[in-house]
């Protein structure tokens, strides 16, 4: 066995026998791994709190055949702010999830670790409202992940210069000249689309940069919804948690 270092943060955990924990860590190096932690769940063992959900650091890990086995961790942020807040907590365990359902192992995934240890952040910021993070945060997850609408230029043609709609069941906007081809096609506004566009292509340090009105965050919201509802095919328990809790702190 080879002893390896990775930098990562813990997506999921679960109980392993009597006092054993697995847990999935989205890695730097390695992509997403699963690693199984000995008497993580004894109340004295170094591992009961490098082993939980939101955990961003080094962790030191035997490499076996078919598994990993953790050695020993060093964590640099525990997004408390987010554990907290019990709003911020389902945002951030709906966002582990997303990113859970995208990474694969053995897969170059530092854009996605990035993206989610960038959006942990920015849920902890009093100056973007929450949901216009999670709409940022799927659109961007999904565009890593390949499956990303086209917002530049028409799906048929390829017409940058007309009037566009967006559908979802075709992948993105058609252009006046294709729209009769979608019945699902609808018209957003100017500032929508320049958003989905600006999220699509900016870099991640840049994501999370402005704010947009009520009017433009609600027909984003509406847009990215239902593109997700179509292309991503798990439904997650955490989603369902957090809807219902947004609506009531609302």
């Amino acid at each position: 066995m080879n002893q390896i270092t990775v930098t990562g943060m813990v997506l999921a955990a679960a109980p392993v026998g009597e006092y054993d924990r697995r847990v999935v860590i989205l890695t730097k190096e390695r992509g997403k791994i699963a690693v199984f932690a000995r008497g993580a769940r004894k109340p004295n063992s170094a591992f009961v709190g490098v082993t939980t959900p939101f955990s961003f650091g080094e962790f030191s890990v035997y490499e076996g055949r078919t598994s990993y086995t953790l050695m020993s961790a060093s964590i640099s942020n525990y997004f408390r702010e987010l554990r907290s807040d019990m709003e911020g907590a389902y945002y951030g365990f709906y966002f582990l999830d997303l990113a859970n359902y995208y990474a694969r192992e053995e897969n170059n995934e530092t854009e996605l670790l990035k993206l989610l240890y960038q959006s942990f952040r920015a849920l902890g910021s009093p100056k973007l409202p929450n949901r216009l993070v999670r709409c940022i945060y799927e659109l961007k997850c999904i565009s890593i992940g390949g499956e990303a609408p086209q917002v530049f230029e028409c799906v048929r043609c390829g017409d940058k210069e007309r009037e566009k709609v967006f559908s979802v069941k075709t992948g993105g906007v058609l252009c006046s000249e294709c729209m009769h081809r979608a019945a699902d096609g609808i018209k957003l506004l100017p500032s929508t689309l320049y958003t989905m566009q600006y999220i699509i292509s900016s870099e991640i340090q840049k994501l999370y940069s402005f704010v947009v009105t009520e009017e433009v965050l609600a027909e984003l919201e509406k847009t990215v919804k239902n593109y997700l509802d179509v292309y991503v095919e798990k439904r997650f328990k955490s989603l369902e948690i957090l809807e219902t809790v947004a609506v009531i702190s609302r």
